[in-house]
């Protein structure tokens, strides 16, 4: 639009004039203002908003969306219509802080290997990211242990034997074979080591002897 002073003027002298009101004016009023350029405006890019910064912690990126518009914005346009060179970024860096480092995470303890007196029970152990993905970063020092000594109560009775039995009718621990009866449907415990020990019995009191302190 282009616009231009327009005024009713009466000449008083050879070069002297006034200006009168419009309404003096006896000829049509001409216009003040028009349009120009009226050939519609090239295509522009138009970014939207940024997008928070992902991932949620250390480096990550921001993302928008650009558009090749109209000049009024009414329209939208394929890409190629709009200068490439002009392009603003879709794209851009960020960060908001460092990650928490990964951690050991443990499951539930398994069951006990005996089912009666001393065996072990295992468990996982896993080093996770702060994302739940398996990491190597996790400091071996502070490993929780994966396997512990565990104890199933002995609900059977023991069988006569031979050999020799707790000493002075205590009830205790047998490192030997031959000083501590068996027990019905017991089973050895893992840390057993065949030839030497009998993986450690716990022996019962005798029936009918006194338990000494």
């Amino acid at each position: 639009m282009r616009t231009r002073a327009v005024l009713c003027i009466r000449r008083t002298g050879p070069s002297e004039e006034e200006t009168l009101d419009y309404s003096d004016c006896l000829t049509h009023r001409p216009m003040e203002k028009e349009s120009c350029n009226n050939q519609s405006c090239p295509p522009q890019w138009v970014a939207l908003d940024w997008s928070e910064c992902t991932p949620k912690c250390g480096p990550g990126f921001k993302h928008r969306i650009v558009l090749c518009k109209s000049s009024d914005l009414s329209k939208t346009f394929p890409a190629a219509q709009c200068p490439e060179e002009n392009k603003p970024p879709a794209r851009i860096r960020c960060s908001l802080g460092r990650c928490p480092p990964p951690r050991w995470v443990t499951g539930d303890w398994g069951q006990c290997s005996a089912q009666c007196g001393l065996g072990q029970q295992m468990r996982s152990v896993q080093c996770l990211s702060y994302t739940g993905q398996a990491s190597v970063d996790c400091p071996e020092t502070a490993r929780p242990p994966s396997m512990q000594q565990c104890e199933s109560k002995c609900d059977s009775t023991p069988i006569s034997s031979t050999e020799g039995e707790c000493p002075l009718g205590r009830p205790g621990v047998s490192d030997s074979p031959l000083l501590c009866p068996a027990f019905e449907g017991f089973h050895k415990a893992s840390a057993f080591v065949p030839g030497i020990y009998e993986s450690c019995y716990v022996c019962l009191p005798i029936i009918g002897m006194p338990v000494l302190a």
